[in-house]
């Protein structure tokens, strides 16, 4: 079981909180450092000092750690192009040394678009516009050396592209999409995904949307492998004291999150996690939303992460 760090700057983190836990993530073993791409705040917080640029931070993340793996959950194709976004996922792939993962989804918090003047369409076209920016990111990647790469969609069109700047693999990097959809969310992650990821819904339900999409795999006749993941938010103590306190400082019930999330002493979280194991969830998303607590990270990685590996 793969465990990675995933953070939500929009909450309120400066570049150097984050690197200071992508370092801690790349020290203690964990396998990734993840973060979210929004704009805008959510729920009772400032959000101070503002939002940070999702690839903008990854790029710097990428010339500042050696090992770990860098991605989005997810980056929304509302906000940019899709031939500059190739661009700047191809660069900073390129800058880590091949360690980005490309996580995207439709884009779906109309007030953080309101906020920073971001047109904000309707599902279906919201869907319709994700799907031809895979075509064409993915498209643009693969597109061989010395030759140019044309498109013809609904809503983008491409012409006589160079294809240019290529990521480290030929593939470019693995195509993270996620979502708990009946339809089309499957369908996309069976024709595009390497992985699969399954965001904040327990067990039962995970297990539902797992089952959707390797339907969707079969009826495609999918033969490359797909990686099932989760995301969890999680608050981690060694007795219920350290717990509750983890759970204040972020203003949540432990009793909630026991419920919804991976909190608990070490050996609930590892309990919690082989029951996704045993969906066939090969990777978790640790939801980290306290940044300063650097001592949650490790009691983590020498109480949790080693049982599990």
């Amino acid at each position: 079981m793969r465990l990675r760090i995933f953070t939500e700057p929009q909450q309120g983190a400066t570049y150097d909180t984050l690197l200071s836990v992508a370092r801690a993530t790349e020290d203690l073993g964990f396998d990734a450092f993840y973060r979210s791409d929004h704009y805008l705040k959510m729920g009772d917080v400032t959000g101070e000092p503002g939002p940070t640029d999702a690839w903008i931070t990854l790029a710097g993340l990428a010339r500042e750690t050696k090992r770990i793996r860098l991605g989005t959950l997810m980056t929304a194709a509302t906000f940019r192009l899709p031939g500059p976004l190739a661009i700047a996922v191809a660069q900073v792939d390129q800058m880590s040394g091949g360690r980005v993962d490309f996580g995207v989804g439709t884009g779906w918090f109309e007030e953080e678009h309101t906020a920073y003047g971001i047109p904000f369409p309707g599902l279906n076209e919201r869907f319709e516009k994700l799907e031809e920016q895979l075509q064409i990111i993915t498209g643009l990647w693969r597109t061989p050396p010395g030759e140019t790469f044309d498109f013809e969609g609904a809503h983008y069109r491409l012409r006589e592209s160079p294809a240019l700047p290529k990521p480290v693999t030929a593939d470019g990097p693995p195509v993270l999409i996620g979502g708990f959809g009946a339809k089309r969310t499957p369908r996309l992650a069976a024709t595009y995904a390497d992985e699969y990821n399954v965001p904040f819904h327990k067990t039962d339900d995970t297990a539902a949307a797992f089952g959707r999409v390797r339907a969707a795999c079969e009826a495609q006749d999918r033969t490359r492998p797909m990686v099932y993941s989760a995301a969890q938010v999680v608050c981690c103590g060694r007795d219920e004291a350290e717990v509750r306190r983890r759970a204040d400082a972020i203003g949540r019930e432990v009793p909630e999150l026991r419920e919804n999330g991976l909190a608990g002493t070490p050996q609930e979280l590892v309990d919690k996690i082989g029951r996704f194991a045993e969906l066939g969830a090969d990777t978790i998303y640790l939801q980290v939303l306290d940044l300063s607590d650097l001592d949650h990270l490790e009691l983590i990685a020498t109480e949790v992460m080693a049982k599990l590996s």
